[in-house]
């Protein structure tokens, strides 16, 4: 991902907070027979404060990727969405396309089987919480056998990373009015409606400083 210093996003708390509320990603490592990519939902490591990341792999997954013997690139991607020139004034402009994005690049560590099941339990615990009535990993109707099979078919990875390049392109360089009037017309029912990133932009121009 190209960077641009305009755009640039180095906060570790941002970042943090866009993995939190992103955890589909892309995996992507580079195999003997070219690039290969999958996808999983991951978590931050809930024992550190920097962006080390926790997920699981199904098998053979863990063998193609090849967890704990070279670099693996998670891609988390937030919201994003088409920004229409319309949304400008009259000077001469061409559609963009607005997103925030961060590339996280290490080795991964392999889990143990207990550190496994204890991710495999924050997963689920994570997405269940906050249905009607959760479906707990431990809890009736599964059983510890089957549990344990479920881990088996899994690997659990660590990954801490070496290298990151996170992106936050939200119309930073237009003048305010023009930031306000394109989150206007995201929240609109138009063709190109798109709340989620609408929000997004609004939080950071909230936080630009005074010009």
């Amino acid at each position: 991902m190209r960077q641009n210093p305009s755009f640039a996003m180095t906060d570790v708390a941002e970042i943090r907070r866009l993995i939190a509320r992103n955890p589909w990603v892309t995996l992507v490592s580079q195999t003997d027979t070219g690039l290969v990519a999958s996808h999983y939902a991951v978590l931050l490591d809930e024992d550190r404060d920097d962006l080390t990341i926790v997920g699981h792999v199904g098998k053979p997954d863990d063998l193609i990727h090849g967890l704990d013997e070279r670099e693996l690139l998670i891609v988390v991607q937030g919201p994003h969405g088409y920004i229409s020139p319309g949304w400008y004034d009259d000077a001469p402009a061409v559609p963009t396309w607005n997103f925030i994005s961060a590339h996280l690049s290490g080795v991964p560590e392999v889990l143990s089987t207990e550190e496994n099941l204890a991710v495999l339990d924050r997963l689920v615990d994570h997405f269940e919480g906050g249905m009607p009535e959760p479906r707990r990993l431990w809890e009736r109707p599964n059983d510890d056998a089957f549990v344990q099979r479920l881990e088996k078919g899994t690997v659990g990875f660590r990954l801490t990373p070496t290298r990151v390049v996170a992106k936050r392109k939200l119309s930073q360089n237009r003048p305010a009015e023009t930031v306000e009037h394109i989150v206007d017309m995201l929240r609109e029912g138009g063709p190109h409606p798109n709340p989620a990133l609408a929000d997004e932009m609004a939080r950071a121009h909230a936080a630009r400083p005074p010009r």
